[in-house]
């Protein structure tokens, strides 16, 4: 089974892919819904027995895990692919203030905090990635990117 991470700043279009290539028949799996928690420190973590044993499960050729959390960096080895996904700053500022399915980033302070990870964390998930694709194009572009990324 190919295991692939798309991930990326809040607003960058992790959600909106991931429902996208399960509707196409994929499986794919949105962490911000029942796969994080907020640690005691505050940080939104991977609740790690769950996403361990969603990546030793084997039963799908190919899975799809959309998310970004500080414990991430843990399961990196057991990805075949790590997909950043990016946009502008003014692009995820936009999403925001629009987005109906996370109501994640629409106050003062957690816009502030998204756009403080973008310049701190999003360097950082640039390093690792072995691919980046710009989601300023239609849901259908990027998730034909995606897909050529895993058809290498």
């Amino acid at each position: 089974m190919k295991r692939v991470l798309i991930t990326g700043m809040s607003g960058t279009g992790k959600s909106t892919v991931i429902e996208e290539l399960a509707a196409r028949g994929y499986k794919a799996v949105d962490t911000d819904y029942g796969w994080c928690h907020s640690a005691a420190n505050g940080e939104w973590v991977w609740r790690e027995d769950r996403i361990q044993s969603l990546l030793t499960t084997e039963d799908a050729d190919l899975l799809f895990v959309a998310g970004t959390a500080s414990n991430q960096v843990k399961f990196y080895p057991q990805f075949d692919h790590i997909i950043l996904l990016s946009v502008p700053a003014e692009v995820i500022v936009a999403r925001l203030a629009t987005r109906t399915n996370n109501p994640f980033g629409r106050t003062s302070d957690e816009l502030a905090r998204v756009l403080a990870d973008l310049r701190m964390v999003e360097p950082m998930l640039r390093r690792i990635a072995q691919h980046e694709i710009d989601t300023s194009v239609a849901i259908d572009e990027v998730v034909a990117a995606v897909l050529r990324v895993v058809e290498q």
